[in-house]
């Protein structure tokens, strides 16, 4: 990493998502997949949370320090790692189960603020609703990063939106909403304190809002090997173009929304490609 890399962090979840019908695990998570795509895209990540002391453990570790991933201030805790089980129909992926974080459910965040010299030492911090961090967001939001949350798919409405408050990007999963409504929660999102609010919506065009116009932006077509971490990808390139161009003052705020959105969408067909998350399976 060059000394001018941006620094940025994922703060939560970490899982493997094992794949029953090839028997394979690969290392995944809404924080941790945004730490490796930022790694993967020139940045100096680091990834925080807590990891469980069995196999899947021990990979997802491993694979961290292949990708260049800082984990030096993370927990390590006996028991079993998160992990999610699923399964692949087309291309698509089809979650079965999951043991909602293994032993991270146990185990508060608060000692993420242990050391606040490095988390004040980042540009962005990624968060998500799997990752146990609703009670501390108020915390975080007096820190020098700028808050981005992944709502996921299966939010309630009124929590989510409580939560803007204290965030400055909220990512929601629309796939089975109306256009009409997924706009209303964007412009909800955006009221109730977040700076920009976005919608990605599957197949379909996503929607971004940043109180003053509204953006979209269709996906890139290709025929997916695995559509597992296409959402993270695009947060993640949307977050590090947008962040990094915000530094350069003579860009307009509509073309870096745009020029963002562009670069998140060919990066997530990129991750589309590949198996897992981000590869790095590991057979068992």
């Amino acid at each position: 990493m060059g000394n001018n890399a941006m620094k940025v962090i994922g703060i939560g979840d970490n899982v493997v998502d094992d794949y029953i019908h090839i028997r394979t695990m690969f290392p995944g998570g809404n924080a941790l997949n945004f730490s490796v795509y930022a790694s993967m895209l020139g940045c100096d990540a680091a990834y925080l949370g807590v990891f469980g002391s069995d196999e899947s453990a021990k990979h997802v570790q491993r694979t961290l320090a292949e990708t260049g991933v800082d984990t030096s201030h993370c927990r390590c805790v006996d028991g079993p790692n998160g992990r999610a089980i699923l399964t692949i129909e087309d291309g698509e992926r089809v979650f079965i189960s999951s043991n909602e974080g293994g032993i991270s459910k146990t185990v508060p965040m608060e000692f993420i603020f242990d050391d606040l010299d490095y988390l004040q030492s980042f540009s962005i911090v990624h968060t998500s609703a799997y990752s146990y961090m609703d009670s501390y967001l108020l915390q975080m939001q007096g820190l020098n990063p700028l808050l981005s949350y992944d709502f996921s798919d299966d939010f309630n409405n009124e929590h989510a939106l409580s939560l803007c408050q204290y965030i400055d990007f909220g990512f929601f999963s629309c796939a089975e909403w109306t256009e009409e409504a997924a706009m209303e929660l964007l412009e909800k999102a955006v009221n109730r304190g977040c700076t920009i609010a976005v919608a990605t919506r599957g197949p379909q065009e996503v929607i971004l809002y940043d109180s003053l116009s509204w953006f979209r932006q269709a996906p890139r077509a290709v025929i997916p090997t695995d559509t597992l971490g296409a959402g993270d990808a695009f947060i993640s390139g949307f977050l590090i173009s947008y962040i990094g161009g915000k530094a350069n003052t003579s860009v307009h705020q509509a073309s870096l929304i745009k020029n963002s959105l562009g670069k998140a969408a060919s990066f997530a067909a990129e991750i589309c490609q590949l198996h897992g998350a981000f590869g790095h399976g590991l057979h068992y």
